[in-house]
């Protein structure tokens, strides 16, 4: 039967990934662990293609292992991102050995290995997001979100791999094998649907949370002053490729508890606090200067125009055209008014 390997298709998300949420990441760490999936996928691909491509049977041993190399790997490259030191790392290597061991000796447990492997990194890689923005520590501000979202979709692709082949292997058991090649055209169609719409359907973004749900304590307090002096410091927040890893480096304190206590004493998440802190620079050089805006802009962190005038028009509700109109006559009013 000639298909495309599970593997493959979840390697061909993973290099998405890396080529795209590697612009904004500058840990070394998370950049190796990537270039290692990139390297894995370019081999993938070439087994696939020699062994159907060329009918180089003698392959197909090979293939199971490496494929079941993907899922540990794609796991430990979102979690590098993190900013958390990783332990134990060999034991993941215990998925392509247990694998290559069947292969020799239980080749009847191959795909239910495969199985067992997608699904539980499936789950794990998912879990891994849901701390927010303290999974993607290392990446930068802007790139947060789509690193996630990515993250996401490849768990979900994993866990419809694992289940659908799962399926498939039951139906095979008691049916044939007479339907499974439009069962896998089905299955393929379906992940470059899911591929396709991460990149056609814009991401949603959070919108602004408010004031905080209680007061916060003194102890959050305490520590939120620390953050936005290390926010401060030689003008951190100017930074454009600014990761919540490095602030938390910055403030000497967990990325997760930067993130939670940003989110506990402002009602923020951390994009919009520091977000907040750049409009109010953009605004002092808006009513102090005649630059540009596009040059005040740069100047005040932001890299894209889309994003800084969403985020202005967020803090300030109007425009900065606007807003600097509004500043000029308040001047004009107001002799004693900066200029």
């Amino acid at each position: 039967m000639l298909s495309v390997p599970l593997p493959f298709l979840a390697g061909l998300v993973f290099a998405v990934v890396a080529h795209q949420s590697l612009k904004g990441v500058d840990a070394a760490g998370p950049r190796h662990i990537f270039l290692a999936f990139i390297l894995l996928y370019a081999l993938q691909g070439m087994i696939v293609g020699l062994r159907f491509g060329y009918g180089i049977d003698a392959l197909a041993p090979i293939q199971p292992v490496t494929a079941a190399i993907m899922p540990p790997l794609a796991f430990l490259a979102f979690r590098s991102l993190a900013g958390a030191r990783l332990k134990r790392q060999i034991l993941h290597a215990a998925a392509p050995l247990t694998v290559a061991l069947s292969v020799a000796f239980l080749r009847g447990f191959v795909d239910l290995l495969l199985l067992a492997i997608f699904f539980g990194y499936g789950v794990a890689l998912y879990r891994l997001t849901l701390v927010g923005d303290a999974a993607a520590a290392e990446a930068s501000l802007q790139r947060v979100r789509p690193v996630l979202r990515v993250a996401r979709l490849t768990a979900g692709l994993m866990l419809f791999f694992a289940l659908s082949d799962g399926a498939l292997a039951v139906y095979t058991a008691f049916y044939g094998h007479a339907a499974v090649p439009a069962a896998v055209g089905l299955m393929n169609i379906v992940a470059i649907v899911a591929v396709l719409a991460y990149f056609l359907i814009p991401e949603t973004r959070a919108g602004p949370l408010g004031e905080p749900r209680n007061p916060p304590s003194g102890a959050d307090q305490a520590l939120l002053a620390s953050i936005e002096a290390a926010l401060e410091e030689n003008a951190l927040y100017k930074d454009e490729n600014l990761s919540l890893a490095r602030l938390a480096r910055r403030a000497g304190l967990p990325p997760r508890e930067v993130s939670a206590v940003i989110n506990r004493a402002t009602g923020f998440n951390l994009s919009q606090f520091v977000n907040n802190r750049r409009v109010a620079e953009v605004c002092r050089l808006l009513e102090e200067t005649r630059k540009p805006l596009t040059e005040i802009m740069f100047e005040a962190g932001f890299s894209t125009k889309s994003n800084f005038n969403r985020e202005f028009r967020r803090v300030t509700g109007v425009s900065p055209s606007h807003y600097r109109a509004g500043a000029r006559k308040q001047q004009v009013a107001d002799p004693k008014a900066k200029t």
